[in-house]
């Protein structure tokens, strides 16, 4: 089988590229990637100089460009398209939000009329939890695959959008998609403007941890790893047409997250500094993620403290890949100044 993988040289599709070629060894990958600030093509350099053109190769492009996507696919003839192609910054979103909605939606559907042209035999689309909304802080509910859209940010409606379309074409077209809404990843290779690569790189050079004033809002865990064990599963076993949702069961607040990566690093708590809430910024999320486990077979397998610990080390061991980043970082937002930005 060969996969089209959108957005392979952010985070979680690096992961995803990695993991497809360690466990299907008969299958091949083209990587599509415009590479923006969050795409980052030395996370593959490994996996380029040991697979062969075959199993691995590249394509660089936007999938808001009709002509190079339906180029790659009918030169390409993949089989499954996986789409993680996303702006995905939640602050970032705040201040720009039509890129989010170029390519969130109208890249979505790019890519969706291309894979219809074409006959692809899965499309399969990676969404978030933070379509749902939020749910209240004491509250015993969960987001099931049935709950209503109620996004409250930019982004969040983004998202909501591309799945809106995505089960629009198959109800409208026939298109054999599958959709997983996935909580809060992490893991190596994240880029370090996300939570845990931000404030363990910060509490690595004793920078300070910026938590907003609502530092008790909650977020599910899930590793990286074991999202990509969710989608291939979903590919693999998954129904067409459905939504399967992929969660931990595991909820940390932002105080908890900041509080054991001072610990294992042996930071001081004198590093936490609180600044005002993003505006939109959700009280909690939390999945039910019973029907993936009862129909596809899948369930997570890190232990949050164990995957938090191994995270924690691969960015002291991985200092020179987020330092690069970093000083090639542009548009860093202060995180203290949104009256600045949105006039609140």
């Amino acid at each position: 089988m060969k996969l089209l993988v959108t957005g392979g040289a952010g985070f979680i599709g690096t992961n995803f590229i990695r993991y497809w070629l360690r466990h299907y060894s008969d299958d091949a990958v083209i990587n599509l990637d415009r590479l923006t600030y969050a795409g980052n093509l030395s996370n593959l350099t490994d996996i380029a100089e040991t697979h062969n053109p075959e199993r691995y190769k590249f394509a660089h492009g936007d999938i808001l460009d009709v002509a190079f996507v339906e180029d790659v696919l009918k030169t390409e003839h993949p089989d499954v398209i996986v789409n993680f192609a996303a702006e995905s910054h939640n602050s970032r979103a705040i201040l720009h939000p039509r890129r989010f909605f170029e390519t969130n939606v109208m890249g979505t559907q790019v890519l969706l009329d291309a894979a219809r042209k074409y006959e692809i035999q899965r499309f399969h689309h990676i969404s978030t939890c933070e379509v749902y909304g939020e749910l209240p802080l004491d509250s015993p509910d969960t987001f099931s695959e049935s709950a209503p859209y109620r996004p409250q940010t930019p982004y969040n409606a983004s998202k909501a959008a591309a799945d809106h379309l995505v089960n629009a074409y198959f109800h409208s077209f026939g298109m054999p998609i599958t959709i997983s809404n996935c909580a809060n990843n992490y893991g190596p290779y994240q880029h370090p403007e996300k939570l845990i690569p931000l404030f363990t790189t910060n509490a690595i050079q004793n920078l300070p941890l910026t938590l907003y004033q609502s530092s008790h809002n909650r977020r599910e865990w899930l590793h990286v790893e074991d999202h990509c064990r969710a989608i291939a599963a979903v590919i693999v076993r998954g129904k067409v047409g459905e939504t399967y949702n992929v969660g931990s069961g595991v909820e940390k607040s932002i105080e908890e997250i900041s509080d054991f990566i001072l610990d294992v690093l042996g930071k001081p708590q004198q590093l936490k500094t609180y600044v005002p809430d993003r505006p939109g910024h959700d009280c909690r999320y939390l999945l039910d993620s019973r029907k993936i486990a009862c129909e596809v077979g899948w369930e997570p397998k890190i232990p949050f403290e164990e995957g938090m610990r191994e995270t924690i080390q691969w960015y002291i061991e991985n200092q020179e890949w987020w330092q690069t980043i970093q000083q090639k970082r542009n548009g860093v937002i202060q995180e203290d100044k949104w009256e600045t930005f949105t006039g609140r």
